[in-house]
């Protein structure tokens, strides 16, 4: 079973229980400006091509990356730019997977060691090499494409770990 950005999404917003309202201003701080009534719609899974134009927002990959980046700066906080560099980071299209463990890495203030803890809750045993070569910039020599089964399993560990 493939996982879409917007069953990630749905499930990150369960597993740290982030309420309606916040999700609204993290969107917003990812320089995404959508209403609660739009947030709600990409909370929801398709069903088919008629219910996706009435109840449903696809989340592409642009939405959940300016949704992550914003979900580091509701947690860290605004970090002032550095003359020359944009306002916002820019949108990298990397592999969703790889984004998620990295940008809620950041956002959570994790180690690698409490990230393998995190998938070891689920238990799913990752070792540091693996879990190094997922985190890594794509391009680099080492850096591994993070499967379904690990981001899944890492959203339930945050569930566990946050909600348990």
């Amino acid at each position: 079973m493939n996982i879409d950005n917007n069953d990630i999404l749905i499930r990150l917003r369960y597993a740290l229980d982030i309420k309606n309202t916040e999700m609204v201003e993290i969107f917003k701080l990812g320089g995404m400006d959508f209403s609660k009534d739009e947030v709600m719609k990409v909370l929801t899974k398709s069903v088919d091509e008629d219910d996706q134009q009435e109840n449903h927002i696809p989340c592409d990959d642009e939405v959940f990356e300016s949704f992550l980046n914003g979900f580091i700066t509701y947690k860290r906080g605004k970090k002032e730019p550095k003359p020359g560099q944009p306002e916002r980071p820019a949108i990298t299209y990397e592999h969703v997977n790889n984004l998620l463990l990295k940008k809620v890495k950041i956002a959570l203030s994790l180690t690698s060691e409490d990230m393998i803890d995190i998938l070891e809750d689920a238990g799913v045993k990752v070792t540091k090499g693996e879990m190094s070569a997922i985190l890594r910039r794509e391009g680099h020599k080492n850096y591994q494409i993070c499967g379904d089964r690990y981001a899944r399993n890492f959203l339930k560990g945050l569930t566990i770990r946050y909600r348990g």
